[in-house]
């Protein structure tokens, strides 16, 4: 029954999948936490600039971006990314467009979990003379990220499914050998069937798991 599949590399495909969200996750993360430190700033030339940037991506649909740093970023403006092959030049742009696109919805994440944060505790912070980054660093984002736990690991399972959009700029990710074997074989329900418990191996585990880590962690009020 499963004879066709020697031909292709399954597990070589679902790597690249999990690289792709790994490297997408962290980078989400660390631009997604600056935006949210934007988004509630004193300054506000930071926070127009946090807030257009959430509005403005999270409405944007992930194929077009993804789109845009092959064909605009690469192929119209010489981005390499410090790539040589354009093998590794398609990983580095789906990175970065992942990356771009999913920090939209991480600021928001934890940005709900800025909120959560008792205001009483930033007024101590500055009463004993803490400026707006050490209260954001010591006070702030510590119990926001245990708030947001659960959230943030909807965002990562989302991220997963996200990454089969890089085939549309060749990335040789589970999606696009997808697409080549429907395309050369006839077991079409079959393949689906491969493909989609693949995905249900990767984001269940993290999703429960997280789902834990969230319960462990959360902020007493």
């Amino acid at each position: 029954m499963f004879d066709f599949l020697k031909g292709y590399d399954l597990l070589a495909a679902f790597w690249v999948t999990v690289q792709l969200t790994f490297y997408s996750a962290v980078g989400s993360l660390i631009w997604g936490t600056v935006l949210a430190a934007m988004r509630v700033s004193p300054v506000p030339l930071m926070r127009a600039f946090g807030t257009a940037y959430v509005n403005v991506v999270r409405n944007i649909p992930l194929t077009v971006v993804i789109v845009f740093t092959s064909l605009g970023l690469f192929q119209t403006l010489g981005v390499t990314l410090g790539a040589d092959d354009f093998t590794t030049i398609n990983f580095r742009l789906a990175v970065l467009g992942l990356t771009a696109y999913t920090s939209s919805f991480v600021c928001e994440a934890l940005r709900s979990g800025i909120n959560t944060v008792p205001v009483g505790q930033t007024e101590a912070a500055r009463a004993i003379g803490l400026n707006f980054p050490q209260v954001l660093r010591l006070i702030v984002l510590p119990q926001a990220f245990r708030s947001v736990v659960g959230p943030l690991a909807s965002v990562l399972i989302a991220l997963t499914k996200n990454t089969t959009v890089a085939a549309a700029i060749g990335v040789a990710e589970a999606a696009a050998l997808m697409r080549v074997m429907i395309e050369n074989e006839a077991q079409l329900i079959l393949i689906s069937a491969i493909f989609a418990f693949g995905f249900i191996c990767l984001t269940l585990p993290s999703g429960l798991l997280l789902g834990w880590v969230s319960k462990k962690v959360s902020v007493r009020r």
